[in-house]
């Protein structure tokens, strides 16, 4: 069917024409903001595409009948999430009109305040760049500040109907395999972190890790911390970075009377002074505010991440040796050779 815009001809069908754009593959976003009392905002939006590298920019279109509308035409900031072939819930609760949409999404903020969702396939954060008015949308053009994106695939829409897209990840675009070894340091309610020599803070990492109780940090010739125990607590990718994070978990010794003489760059911070906003890697801060509240109910978990938001296995009780079926602990095994 060809359809035109001469006066001549019959005038546009509305429903027609949303078929018709309805055609073209889009993948599927969240847009976020704040109000100016801080509560976040967000709603399901598909008409999203780059524009610059150059500055760097893209655009977004608001209907200017969604709920929202009025929120996005004052804000300063605002985020553009990509969500993955995972997320069809999270992109129906933001396509409805719920006063709660936030309450069961992971999010967090990363450089301009406005809410990212951590669990995407894909965010910005962006300055607003400017407004275009256009018919019954807005178009919101925003200069991105900040930007993740992981190695899963994206949840497609077509034809009003959420698709599969096949093939999604290029050649080189494969999780790492390398991963840094991270040590989540604790002494005296104080948490160890390092300098990373760009204003921002980040965990003590070693390329491997040692048997044992010695913590060997890859920090001016491997500073060595005694730890009463070292607990595997966390495994994950970062987003745009490799390679990704195994993270152990430990207290200083208390045969440790003083603490160790430490590098310039290693600093213990107490719960409430930790530089929240200088902790550049979303998925560290994340995982220390994790720590903070599982430290709180003295019950720590396991977590792995994964294309549908990662998984934490709780651990209930005390420490105990393993044993093999035989009832031989590992150490008399390790010992024996």
């Amino acid at each position: 069917m060809v359809t035109t815009t001469e006066q001549e001809q019959s005038p546009i069908d509305p429903v027609e024409l949303r078929r018709a754009f309805g055609t073209f593959v889009t993948g599927v976003t969240v847009v976020t903001t704040r109000e100016a009392d801080g509560t976040p905002r967000g709603m399901t939006a598909n008409s999203f595409t780059s524009v610059s590298l150059d500055p760097p920019l893209l655009l977004v279109c608001i209907g200017k009948k969604a709920s929202s509308f009025p929120v996005f035409s004052d804000a300063e900031h605002f985020a553009v999430n990509v969500l993955h072939e995972h997320q069809k819930d999270v992109a129906s609760v933001f396509a409805s009109k719920s006063a709660t949409k936030f309450d069961a999404i992971n999010h967090d903020t990363v450089h301009t305040g406005t809410p990212v969702l951590t669990d995407s396939l894909t965010w910005f954060d962006c300055t607003v760049h400017d407004r275009v008015d256009a018919g019954d949308h807005m178009i919101l053009i925003g200069h991105v500040r900040a930007f993740g994106t992981s190695p899963v695939a994206p949840l497609g829409f077509c034809r009003g109907s959420y698709v599969t897209v096949e093939h999604p990840m290029p050649q080189g675009w494969t999780p790492s395999h390398r991963m840094m070894i991270g040590y989540l340091v604790e002494h005296e309610g104080r948490i160890l972190l390092r300098d990373d020599g760009r204003g921002g803070w980040e965990l003590p990492t070693a390329r491997y890790r040692k048997p044992g109780n010695e913590v060997a940090l890859d920090d001016k010739g491997a500073v060595a911390l005694l730890t009463e125990e070292a607990f595997l607590y966390s495994v994950f990718d970062v987003a745009d970075r490799e390679p990704g994070y195994i993270v152990y978990r430990g207290e200083l010794a208390a045969t440790l009377r003083t603490l160790p003489e430490l590098p310039q760059s290693l600093t213990f911070f107490a719960a409430e002074d930790l530089p929240w906003d200088r902790i550049p890697v979303r998925q560290i801060r994340a995982m220390l505010r994790r720590y903070l509240q599982e430290r709180s109910e003295a019950r720590f978990g396991i977590y792995v991440d994964s294309s549908a938001g990662g998984r934490v296995a709780m651990i209930d009780g005390a420490p105990r040796p393993w044993r093999a079926p035989n009832g031989v602990t590992a150490d008399t095994l390790i010992t024996k050779g």
